[in-house]
């Protein structure tokens, strides 16, 4: 960016419009089984990696009695899976860019399968943060392949709306691990003992199975059938060394775009782990709650992330994403005191619905954002990434903000042993119990400023084709070319789908 530019950046954001005005509902009526399996599988896959790494929060009180620890020594766990998420970025984005969407994402699930299992069965304090770390990878890997594999076969017009809706897969992951804490674990406490929590852990690696088998049978994403079609002849070594190639072009153009991408992606993971990770833990102990309402709490407030989700990514479409970001993050603000003050049952679940609506579902916009760089060079982040490295660039960018912010629920637990307050108890004593209302509070406040003035500082052009560009083994896909599709080719992988009802005529 440069100084030039200083007066279009200062600017609100106005109103961006397709090319083709196409209503929603058309537009949705029209999408094929193919670009709904693909969706679906992204989302589930999202909602996976949520469902087990909330299984943690819900767990804190568990877990510390099953080892012996305290709230902040167990939040060790959480800080080392958001650390190393950035490793899984790197691996899988650059196997999915390299080699598809199918494969990468299917041995990304298998692999986080296999740790969520391993949770259950860990012993000891040493065995649950090694599989807590190593879940870090795999957790890292997803978001990056969900999100490429669900929105690059779909229309442009409807984007906007399904980022909203693939983003809160995040949030109905965190409703199932909420659904089964109140129901499964407290079945298998009799059973179990203060080991039921592990049930958590067994559904988690259930529906992470189904999803790598679900995604196993459906084809490879379109735009890749295409690009492999057209590098026929060309053997896999010499696709390799153009993908390093290609790779390195690709650092030196968009390395400005991907600070603002890790800025935002640093602010966003802040408030969604700083309002998420210790909540139920805030409602038992500073709320005086019992585990089941405040796992009703928590389901509730990701309610309010699901619609909220899904109505910004619409409303995205039409007003921009900046102006919706810049919305959201003051209503995130102003419903902070709801969130944390009240003390009866429904006023806190009200704060909770409006709090997760605000900032988790502005969640759903910056993977939709777009960014350009000087005007001789049109970069396209749309999910935070160039066009032919949709799956690394944003799930690096997002992941490193993940590392930056993975000691949030640390400093949120540290904050709450230095930060006291008195909770009157049902027989008229007042207990001496953490204050993670205020500590959370502060957290999210200075963090949404934070957000608002990176967006505010940050352009935008929606609405870009990102499947008409070139993907990442072809030579120009570095330098954002557009893929000049031989008709006959095209063509020809178009003619396949619709024999095989995968398309429509």
């Amino acid at each position: 960016m440069n100084f030039a530019n200083v007066q279009t950046i200062l600017k609100l954001p106005r109103r961006q419009t397709d090319e083709q005005q196409i209503p929603l509902l058309t537009v949705l009526s029209r999408l094929t089984w193919l670009q709904w399996s693909h969706f679906i599988s992204g989302f589930l896959s999202w909602s996976c990696d949520a469902m087990d790494f909330y299984s943690v929060s819900l767990s804190l009180t568990s877990l510390s009695t099953k080892f012996g620890k305290d709230t902040h020594e167990i939040t060790t766990a959480i800080t080392l899976s958001l650390l190393l998420r950035t490793i899984g970025a790197i691996i899988f984005g650059f196997l999915s860019d390299r080699f598809g969407r199918k494969w990468p994402l299917v041995s990304n699930l298998l692999f986080v399968t296999i740790l969520e299992l391993g949770t259950s069965f860990v012993q000891t304090y040493d065995q649950f943060l090694a599989v807590r770390a190593l879940f870090g990878i795999g957790m890292g890997g997803i978001w990056g392949l969900a999100s490429s594999t669900a929105l690059e076969n779909l229309p442009v017009e409807v984007r906007g709306l399904a980022s909203g809706v693939l983003q809160e897969g995040y949030a109905l992951g965190c409703i199932l691990a909420g659904v089964v804490n109140l129901s499964l674990v407290p079945e298998k406490q009799e059973q179990l003992g203060v080991d039921s929590w592990r049930a958590l852990f067994w559904v988690a690696s259930g529906i992470s199975f189904f999803t790598a088998v679900f995604t196993m049978v459906i084809p490879e994403s379109r735009v890749f059938v295409r690009a492999k079609r057209e590098t026929e002849g060309i053997g896999a070594m010499q696709r390799t060394r153009v993908f390093v190639e290609e790779t390195r072009k690709m650092v030196q153009l968009h390395w400005k775009v991907f600070i603002y991408a890790f800025l935002l992606m640093t602010g966003f993971t802040f408030i969604s782990h700083g309002s998420q990770d210790l909540y139920p833990t805030f409602l038992q102990q500073s709320k005086g709650f019992s585990v089941r309402d405040a796992s009703l709490a928590t389901i509730i407030g990701f309610c309010g992330a699901i619609v909220g989700g899904a109505f910004a990514g619409w409303i995205s479409q039409y007003i921009g994403r900046r102006l919706t970001l810049i919305f959201y993050m003051i209503l995130t603000g102003a419903v902070i005191p709801l969130w944390i003050l009240p003390t009866s049952f429904a006023a806190l679940s009200a704060g909770a619905f409006m709090i997760q609506f605000a900032a988790q579902g502005s969640g759903g916009v910056p993977y939709q954002v777009i960014v350009n760089a000087p005007p001789q060079i049109p970069i396209q982040l749309s999910e935070v990434s160039p066009p032919a490295f949709r799956a690394s660039f944003s799930g690096i960018a997002y992941q490193l903000g993940s590392m930056v912010s993975s000691a949030s629920a640390q400093i949120e637990a540290t904050g709450g042993d230095n930060l006291r307050v008195f909770l009157s108890k049902s027989d008229g004593t007042f207990a001496n119990v953490p204050d993670y209302g205020t500590v959370q509070g502060i957290l999210i406040g200075v963090t949404a400023a934070f957000v608002l003035i990176v967006t505010l500082l940050g352009p935008e052009n929606h609405g870009s084709h990102f499947e008409r560009y070139k993907a990442a083994f072809e030579e120009g896909g570095g330098e954002d070319a557009v893929a000049e599709r031989e008709s006959a080719s095209v063509d020809e992988v178009d003619q396949q789908y619709k024999e095989k009802g995968l398309m429509s005529s």
